[in-house]
């Protein structure tokens, strides 16, 4: 425990393969825990063996826990899904989401990309997880593309319509509504990265995939999250902490890691999440293979401090 995993790396690759975070925790090297949600503490349906208490624990030693989150949904929602699932919402300092940064910057307009973004939009949402309100961005939503001043991607379900139902539409319709989009050159505003999330050990299809056909296609993308440094900024406000101060826990390469990586943070993988299959990991807990780690590090260019086959103490 906290040897390097092996092999002859690159500095910038080596990482340390723990199986909890107890050694990380007891040593008071990190004052604040950005933590992801889905993937880390829960499946979407029910909290991680271990992952209520490791939280007890972790704050009891002084730590500032913050869940930072691709969830295109409010803080507050958040926090409320944390609850119902279980966990005790005191103890963390707050929560930073997709969702929540993408509504502050539609509400202020003070980031140049925003000020000139328009009101009418084509709003892709959810259907069977719940839509998610507007209300107090006076946006208009439209459901002509010819009309609209740019697209707005909270879920990959269903089309916002003017009177605030959801109509429901696969994965391919909406993509012929982005073909039909990257014509007039307008923006879309993607407020949740990523591309799939672990439900219940299922992969699910999020908006970050309609982002990444859109910039494909050839369109302009504002990403709302991480891998952007802006929702790392807006956690380490939140708790008045310095980058040296922080470490990232996360599943996903591309987003969590990759994020912290360009923000100057350390990081803690997870292995047992979105990568758990391309990794050949079949139960909860179990340890990856350190050259399966190390093969994807090099894929996604993302490399952790720490790895760990569950968010356990």
């Amino acid at each position: 425990m906290g040897s390097s995993c092996g092999g002859s790396v690159d500095i910038s690759q080596g990482f340390q393969c723990l199986d909890g975070i107890r050694s990380i925790a007891e040593s008071g090297r990190f004052k604040a825990w950005l933590l992801d949600q889905f993937g880390v503490l829960h499946d979407g349906k029910k909290p991680y063996p271990g992952a209520i208490s490791t939280l007890k624990k972790l704050a009891g030693q002084g730590a500032k826990l913050v869940v930072i989150s691709n969830s295109s949904r409010r803080a507050c929602v958040t926090i409320e899904k944390l609850r119902s699932l279980g966990f005790d919402p005191s103890v963390f300092s707050g929560a930073i989401t997709s969702g929540e940064l993408t509504h502050q910057y539609l509400l202020r307009r003070g980031d140049p990309f925003f000020t000139t973004l328009g009101t009418s939009c084509i709003h892709m949402t959810w259907s069977d997880r719940g839509a998610i309100s507007l209300e107090g961005l006076g946006l208009q939503v439209v459901s002509s593309v010819d009309d609209a001043d740019f697209i707005l991607a909270h879920g990959t379900e269903a089309l916002g319509q003017p009177s605030g139902e959801s109509l429901p539409m696969d994965l391919d319709n909406l993509e012929k509504i982005l073909v039909m989009a990257v014509k007039r050159k307008i923006p879309m505003v993607v407020a949740n990265p990523d591309y799939v999330t672990v439900e219940a050990r299922a992969l699910r299809v999020m908006p970050g995939t309609l982002g990444d056909k859109y910039e494909k296609l050839g369109g302009q993308v504002k990403w709302m999250g991480k891998p952007d440094k802006m929702i790392y900024s807006a956690a380490m406000s939140m708790v008045g902490a310095e980058v040296f101060d922080c470490i990232t826990v996360g599943d996903s390469l591309h987003h969590d890691i990759k994020g912290a990586q360009a923000s100057g943070i350390s990081s803690a993988f997870v292995t047992g999440g979105i990568h758990a299959n391309e990794l050949g990991i079949a139960n909860f807990g179990e340890t990856a293979a350190s050259d399966a780690v190390h093969f994807l590090a090099c894929k996604y260019d993302a490399y952790p401090s720490y790895v760990l086959p569950a968010f356990t103490w």
